[in-house]
């Protein structure tokens, strides 16, 4: 993963429970430095790492602390050079996540090493949607269902999200029911 990723990891942290508990992830997770280059790659080993090392030290389930993560992500992205692709990634948060792969694609441009998710939204229904997630990178439902709260903050719309169908269930890819409150 790009340290953009684990960036915004550490801002999270510090900013919740100051640098010392961010240093104290580091060690847990065996990582000698605590700044990350934002357009440097990073094998997702580590940011598991730091994930599981975060549960440990902060004493809480690491499925707890991505959907955290992913509906911080959502502001963080908000100030970094992407901005302007979310300022018109959609008016609503449905056209936002069906223009994700777009994005992704955007993004790439300045990411080459960029493996992003891949999103399809089927069962649109003035009551929400049904949202497919792909990703080569297995155990990040939690993140995306909080990233999916981020963006719906961000379009000003009240949903419920869960995961129905999982690939740790066996099926090939993770799929939400998001409807809105």
């Amino acid at each position: 993963m790009y340290g953009l990723v684990n960036k915004a990891m550490r801002e999270l942290v510090v900013g919740a429970h100051g640098e010392a508990t961010w240093r104290r992830i580091c060690a847990e997770a065996g990582y000698a430095d605590v700044e990350f280059n934002g357009m440097h790659q990073y094998p997702d080993s580590l940011t598991y790492g730091l994930v599981g090392a975060a549960s440990k030290v902060l004493g809480a389930p690491a499925e707890v602390l991505l959907e955290q993560f992913g509906e911080y992500w959502t502001d963080f992205a908000q100030n970094t050079d992407f901005a302007q692709l979310m300022k018109f990634g959609g008016r609503t948060l449905l056209e936002f996540v069906q223009n994700l792969d777009n994005m992704h694609a955007k993004i790439k441009f300045s990411l080459p090493e960029l493996t992003p998710p891949s999103f399809r939204c089927t069962d649109v229904s003035d009551a929400g949607f049904r949202l497919h997630y792909y990703s080569t990178r297995a155990g990040l439902a939690p993140l995306v269902i909080g990233m999916i709260k981020g963006v719906a903050k961000m379009h000003r719309t009240p949903i419920d999200i869960r995961l129905d169908k999982s690939r740790d269930g066996g099926h090939d890819h993770d799929e939400f029911v998001v409807n809105y409150a």
